[in-house]
C-alpha cells in the first residue's frame, strides 16, 4: 500500500506510475476525494470534541457553584449525538479509503524501463554456454517417462493436470535440490524457517495476493484459509504488526514450502511437462531491510540466486523487467531464466523483487531508529532460490547423455547419493 501522504502530495507522479504498469489511474482521484472527506469529518469531530470539553468544564464549574447548568447539559447531549454520528461516518470513510488504497498498485522505480509486454524486458546479463550437439536433445517429459522419474499421467489420475508425481531417483533429486538450496542460503546469512502452508486472509492481504490475485489461489473455504502460492506470504508476515529495533535489520529468511497456484487459463504447448504446474516446490528468500539499503540488498539477493545456477552449471540470463511486466506489488524486479536445451527456449526459475514499503505498510512492520524518533516502515524484498519445476526441467535436458541417461551435477552428489540417472 502506498503512503497516503505521498499520494496527497504527488498525485500526478502516482498516476504516471500506475499508467506505466498499464493500470487505471482514475482510482487516485477517488482516493483523494475520500481523503479530503475524511479530513473534513475529522476536523468537524475534533471541533465538536473540543467544544464538548470546554462546555463540560463550564458545567462542572456551575454545578460546584450551585448554578443551573441544564441548558448547557441539554446542548451537550446534542453535541454528543453529532460526535457519535460523525464517528460512525468516519469509520465508514476509513473503510472505503482502505479498500481503495488496497487496489492501488506499487509504482515502478525510476530505473525500471518503460514497456507493456515481455518483449520490452531487458537482458542485462548472460552466463554459461549452449551445449554443442549433433542430435536434437530430448525435452524433459520424454526423459522423465523413459527414466521413470516423474509420472505425469498418474498425477493427473490422483488429482488432476498439473500435479506430477516424482518417482525414485526423481523424488530424491528433487529433495537433493531443496536441501542444496537451503544449505547454500544458510551459508550466505539467511535464517531458515519452516512456515505453515496455509495462511489467513490478513496474511494474503499483507503481501498483496489479496485482493489482487484471489483467482490464482486455492481456497479452503470451510476454514477461510488459503494454500500458499509462495513462502513469501507466511515468511514476510512473520513480523506483522511488530516493531523491530534498527540493529535487527536486515532480517534475512529462507524457507522451503510446497506452492499452489491455480494458473487459470493456462493451456497449450507452454504447459507441457513441468513448464507450468499447479503444485510445486520452491525455496524462497525474504529480506526486511532499512529503507536506505533496499536497492543494494536487491542486488545482493539477485547474486544469491545466481550463485545457485552457477554451482549447478546451468546456462541462464538475467532480465530487468519493464514497468508493464511488473507485478501489482513490485517496484523493481529481475527474472532469472535458464536455457531449456531440449525445448530450445528460456524458462523462468526465479523472480527477485523489491517492494519498498508497499507490503510492510499493509502489514504494519516497522523499525525504531537507533537514534530515537518515530518508528519507520521497513522495506521488504523476496526472491526464488529457486523454484523447482522448470529448474528440474532444464537440469534434466542440460545433463542428458546420448544414451538417454542424466548426469547429476557435482554440487548435488552428496545430497542425492548418486551421480547418474539411467
Amino acid at each position: 500500500m502506498l503512503d497516503i501522504h505521498y499520494i496527497r502530495e504527488h498525485p500526478e507522479a502516482v498516476k504516471e506510475g500506475i499508467r506505466k504498469k498499464g493500470d487505471d489511474p482514475s482510482r487516485v482521484d477517488q482516493i483523494l476525494h475520500l481523503d479530503e472527506e475524511r479530513r473534513k469529518v475529522l476536523q468537524k469531530t475534533e471541533t465538536l470534541k473540543s467544544k464538548k470539553n470546554t462546555v463540560s468544564a463550564e458545567i462542572a464549574k456551575r454545578k460546584s457553584q450551585k448554578v443551573d447548568a441544564s441548558v448547557l447539559i441539554e446542548e451537550m447531549r446534542g453535541v454528543a449525538d453529532q460526535i457519535k454520528a460523525l464517528d460512525t461516518e468516519l469509520v465508514e470513510i476509513d473503510g472505503q479509503l482502505r479498500d481503495s488504497m488496497l487496489l492501488i498498485p506499487n509504482i515502478p522505480h525510476s530505473s525500471v524501463p518503460e514497456g507493456r509486454t515481455p518483449a520490452d524486458n531487458q537482458v542485462i546479463d548472460t552466463w554459461g554456454e549452449e551445449i554443442p550437439t549433433d542430435t536434437p536433445l530430448k525435452p524433459h517429459w520424454e526423459l522423465a517417462e523413459k527414466l521413470n522419474i516423474i509420472d505425469f499421467p498418474r498425477g493427473t489420475k490422483i488429482t488432476g493436470a498439473g500435479f506430477p508425481v516424482y518417482v525414485g531417483r526423481g523424488a530424491r533429486l528433487e529433495r537433493a535440490l531443496i536441501n542444496f538450496f537451503l544449505d547454500e542460503a544458510s551459508a550466505r546469512g539467511y535464517t531458515e524457517l519452516l512456515p505453515p502452508i496455509l495462511v489467513n486472509a490478513e496474511s494474503a492481504t499483507g503481501t498483496g495476493q489479496l485482493p489482487d490475485k484471489e483467482d490464482q489461489m486455492y481456497v479452503v473455504s470451510r476454514d477461510d484459509l488459503y494454500l500458499v502460492p509462495t513462502a513469501e506470504v507466511p515468511v514476510t508476515n512473520y513480523f506483522r504488526d511488530e516493531i523491530l529495533a534498527e540493529k535487527q535489520l536486515p532480517v534475512n529468511f529462507c524457507a522451503f514450502t510446497p506452492c499452489f497456484r491455480r494458473e487459470a487459463g493456462s493451456y497449450g504447448k507452454d504447459v507441457r511437462g513441468l513448464n507450468r504446474v499447479h503444485q510445486f516446490n520452491k525455496v524462497e528468500l525474504v529480506k526486511l531491510v532499512h529503507p536506505g539499503t533496499s536497492y543494494a540488498e536487491l542486488e545482493t539477493m539477485r547474486g544469491d540466486a545466481e550463485h545457485l545456477l552457477k554451482k549447478l552449471g546451468l546456462r541462464y540470463h538475467v532480465l530487468l523487467m519493464c514497468s508493464g511486466d511488473l507485478g501489482f506489488t513490485q517496484t523493481k524486479k529481475y527474472d532469472l531464466e535458464v536455457w531449456s536445451a531440449g525445448q530450445q527456449k528460456w524458462l523462468e526459475v526465479s523472480s527477485i523483487s523489491n517492494f519498498e514499503s508497499f507490503q510492510a505498510r499493509r502489514m504494519n512492520i516497522r523499525f525504531r531508529p537507533a537514534g530515537g524518533g518515530k518508528p519507520e516502515i521497513v522495506h521488504t524484498l523476496n526472491g526464488s532460490a529457486l523454484a523447482l519445476p522448470r529448474l528440474m526441467a532444464a537440469l534434466l535436458e542440460h545433463y542428458q547423455t546420448p544414451e538417454g541417461k542424466v548426469v547429476v551435477p557435482a554440487a548435488l552428489h552428496r545430497y542425492a547419493g548418486f551421480e547418474i540417472i539411467g
